[in-house]
């Protein structure tokens, strides 16, 4: 049944058919009796090259002469077109009339014992057309999939064969159907399965090449999870009637592991693009989700090829490799919430394939075969007649359409049958307003700010310690300093501490600054959140229908006839989805009788008027006009009776003044949802700000290490050249110590000695006062460069102009706005209150590296964010 794939390197085997089997007829003796019989002799004679092609095509279909895949795909085309004009002009039934000595004999292609029989032609067409599918198939699997040509043209191949089981499906399953034999693979279920599993190889390969191109995760990922959709929906065709009894299980295996692979192959795929985003949290679900999938699969795969299954355990290998990092990464760094795999939207799916259109293919309109048989008479009296059905049923299906839309109208304008769902419980919020109801609640609700609020107490925390840490660092240095200089007096001549230390002062004390106004920003928003929580905790409910206005009886009631009144509108209602279930089964109906309606065997053989033969067969869809004006008179009726029954029903349950609250419980709704996404805003700013000021308090922290650093070591050689001094040394020592006069600049440059001076002890070359970290390279994030880079800490520098967040915070504003613009040239630390912020909680960049142990929550970012957009920062 299946042909494993001849390309070695293939990663997936894949699925081609076998054609049917025949037995042997003769054609020709049979046709050539009908036309002698009912045109001429001579009309025979002059036909026999067209009966002598017709019986060497069937002969070559049956004996498979030439084993050339293309050559016998032309083959089948070439009698399936013929075929079609045998059937315009040759009756093949078994009525006496007919010619009824011809009996085609086709096995099923699944299960060779089943065998049809059947004395039409139908079978015949049906046959040929699975055959030139299963050809298509077998050429789609000839080609190398290794290379990019290779699955370029197996995907054009897999699109043929889904093309022709496609046309099998809609244009010779049914008719075939119809004879009393008939074998599973010619049913239309059978036809559509394999047109989906066709599709889903040819999207296959389209995936394959979109990898070797290098095309995005994220296209990538749509394009895989379409090849698991075409092979879930023929998994769903195979498990179904009457398809479940009739296939091995290891086609079951093999496409249920395919469904399994390709969901979990796009799940991989999105997550690597989620990766990027730094969306770590619904990476993990879509992960787990994977991965779920490949184990569930699993279990169900006996009988499934060793190259598939290698193929899944490596794809899961990879993703429970990605897993385990992204929770690592989630666990040190960003701390987010993971949601449910369940909770998470249907991944995104774009398909790269249709089936091929093969009615021009297979068109025979333009053969000669047999041209002189068929009357042009008779040629155009068929097209007239198959105008005249056209107009019939476009006149009907506009009626049809028109009176949905009527009803569709009248009941919106009586609010039904909303009013009734409310009355019993079962009314739901609108649907934009329900889905900004979930997404607050998926993101944690009302009841999740706290926990954000105690990440905003913690990030102020772990700052405001880091800065104490500097400032005492300087501190320590400062006061050791200011101990020689007391002790060593005018022979301590090393510059002052506090003069190289005032622009690292001057950003530490912006930075306390900055962080002040930061406390009082928070301050704003948890009174923020006490004092709108009340509002907010309608959010909370779950669910959300909960709190809406119900629809009650009233408390007296005179006659007690509300049952009565609600019971015959419910009644009414569903009258009407009956009328409007029967006028989509009568439009079927007109199709499916214009499908059938074939009437050239009866115009070919008919000797008496075409307009009586006309007016005969267009009176079968008489019935189905009447039944259709029958259905839209009775809707009518019945929207005047459910008008009227809904005027007593809006009367007694007093149905405006249940609009009214449930229209105010909207607007409490969305008033909640705008001050939750507000609160959540401010929330994430104020997020944004303390992971990237401690990011440039750790710079500045680093530059304070190598500043003490440096001090300590130019200590310890002042201090031995001092005690050279007191111990009345060489005349070169004094000069070396008169040297240090002038060896400590503020800029941090190292004095050369001069080479006069005689070799001392060797001391240790001191660093430079400040070096940036470099950046390691780790694999799966883009580290950005070091935002900033600092003087020597006595060099001349230009004031910075003055930024917005200087100022005290205008009223009304949780945090001081700033406007964007490039560090100054002097790369000072002043930092805004709150930059922008672009994302959950800790979602930024990677992390940047440097010699001294990162705090928690580290999240460097460029330190020039974007204005802000939210309202609730512009000042007023």
């Amino acid at each position: 049944m299946a042909a494993p794939s001849s390309s070695s390197a293939s990663s997936n085997v894949m699925l081609a058919l076998y054609e049917k089997k025949t037995t042997q007829i003769d054609l020709y003796r049979p046709l050539r009796n009908f036309i002698a019989f009912n045109y001429s002799e001579r009309e025979a004679q002059n036909l026999d090259d067209d009966l002598q092609t017709l019986k060497q095509l069937r002969s070559d279909v049956e004996r498979h002469s030439d084993p050339s895949l293309p050559a016998r795909r032309d083959l089948l085309q070439s009698y399936f077109k013929t075929l079609c004009l045998v059937e315009t002009r040759f009756p093949i039934s078994p009525d006496k009339d007919h010619i009824n000595s011809i009996t085609f004999v086709w096995h099923d292609a699944f299960k060779n014992k089943q065998k049809a029989l059947q004395q039409n032609i139908h079978l015949e067409k049906a046959a040929v057309l699975f055959n030139l599918g299963a050809v298509y198939s077998q050429i789609g699997l000839s080609y190398d999939r290794s290379t990019v040509e290779g699955r370029r043209q197996a995907s054009h191949a897999f699109i043929a064969a889904a093309g022709a089981f496609a046309f099998l499906r809609d244009n010779a399953a049914t008719k075939a159907s119809i004879g009393s034999s008939t074998t599973v693979d010619l049913s239309v279920e059978c036809a559509g399965m394999l047109e989906r599993l066709m599709l889903a190889q040819a999207q296959e390969c389209v995936f394959e090449n979109s990898i070797a191109k290098g095309s995005t995760p994220g296209v990538c990922a749509k394009i895989s999870r379409q090849v698991g959709l075409y092979y879930e929906e023929a998994l769903a065709a195979l498990n179904a009637a009457p398809l479940n009894q009739h296939f091995d299980k290891g086609w079951v295996s093999h496409v249920q592991l395919k469904a399994a692979l390709f969901f979990a192959e796009a799940c991989y795929r999105y997550s690597l693009e989620l990766h990027e985003k730094e969306e770590i949290a619904e990476e993990i679900a879509r992960l787990k989700s994977g991965i779920t999938a490949l184990s569930e699969a699993k279990k169900s795969s006996k009988g499934a090829p060793a190259q598939l299954l290698e193929a899944i355990t490596k794809l899961e290998a990879t993703i429970n490799r990605n897993l385990e990092r992204a929770v690592k990464e989630n666990d040190r760094v960003y701390l987010m919430r993971v949601p449910s795999p369940t909770s998470l939207p249907p991944l995104q799916s774009f398909s790269m394939v249709k089936p091929m259109a093969m009615n021009e293919v297979l068109d025979a309109s333009k053969e000669k075969m047999f041209a002189s048989l068929v009357p042009d008479s008779s040629a155009k009296a068929l097209s007239r007649y198959t105008e005249m059905v056209d107009d019939i049923i476009r006149t009907q299906a506009e009626k049809l359409q028109q009176a949905s839309e009527l009803t569709r109208v009248r009941l919106k304008e009586m609010d039904l049958p909303e009013s009734v769902l409310a009355l019993e419980g079962n009314f739901s919020l609108p649907t934009d307003l329900k889905e900004d109801v979930e997404a607050v609640q998926v993101c944690g609700g009302p009841a999740g700010l706290e926990a954000e609020l105690q990440q905003l107490k913690d990030l102020r925390r772990v700052n405001q310690e880091m800065l104490l840490q500097v400032e005492e660092l300087l501190q320590k240095e400062a006061r050791e300093d200011g101990q020689f200089r007391s002790q060593f007096g005018t022979r301590w001549t090393r510059p002052q501490s506090s003069t190289l230390t005032k622009n690292l002062q001057d950003r530490l004390n912006r930075f306390a600054a900055n962080l002040k106004q930061a406390t009082d920003s928070d301050a704003r928003i948890e009174r923020s959140v006490r004092e709108h929580s009340a509002l907010m905790s309608i959010l909370d409910r779950r669910p959300i229908e909960s709190a809406l206005p119900t629809l009650a009886r009233p408390i007296m009631s005179l006659d007690a006839n509300e049952d009565a009144i609600v019971g015959a509108l419910k009644q009414s209602l569903r009258q009407l989805e009956t009328l409007a279930s029967e006028r989509a089964g009568l439009e079927d109906m007109l199709k499916e009788m214009k499908r059938k309606d074939d009437i050239l065997p009866k115009l070919m053989t008919s000797t008496g008027s075409y307009e009586d033969l006309f007016r005969k067969e267009i009176s079968k869809y008489d019935h189905i006009c009447e039944e259709i004006a029958q259905n839209i008179e009775a809707q009518e009726q019945l929207l005047l009776q459910i008008q009227a029954q809904n005027e007593d029903f809006s009367a007694i349950f007093n149905l405006e003044d249940y609009k009214a609250s449930r229209e105010k419980c909207y607007k409490q709704i969305q008033a909640a949802i705008a001050k939750f996404r507000e609160i959540k805003d401010n929330i994430n700013e104020g997020l944004k700000f303390y992971v990237t000021l401690q990011d440039a308090i750790t710079n500045v922290k680093q530059q304070c290490s190598d500043f003490v650093m440096t001090r300590n070591m130019q200590c310890r050689e002042m201090i031995e050249d001092v005690q050279r001094q007191m111990a009345g040394l060489s005349f070169q020592d004094n000069k070396t110590a008169g040297a240090y006069n002038n060896s400590y600049p503020p800029a941090g440059h190292q004095p050369p000695r001069s080479s006069s001076q005689p070799p001392t002890e060797p001391r240790p070359q001191a660093p430079p006062y400040y070096q940036p970290p470099e950046q390691p390279a780790v694999a799966g994030y883009a580290h950005p460069a070091p935002p900033y880079s600092s003087p020597p800490y006595g060099a001349p520098q230009q004031p910075p102009p003055q930024p917005p967040y200087h100022l005290a915070p205008p009223s009304g504003a949780p945090y001081p706005p700033q406007v964007q613009q490039q560090p100054p040239a002097s790369h000072e630390y002043g930092q805004p209150a709150y930059p922008g912020w672009r994302g959950p909680y800790y979602n930024s960049h990677a992390q940047q590296s440097g010699s001294m142990p990162r705090p928690p929550y580290t999240v460097p970012s460029p330190y020039h964010p974007p204005p802000y957009q939210s309202g609730y920062y512009k000042q007023q």
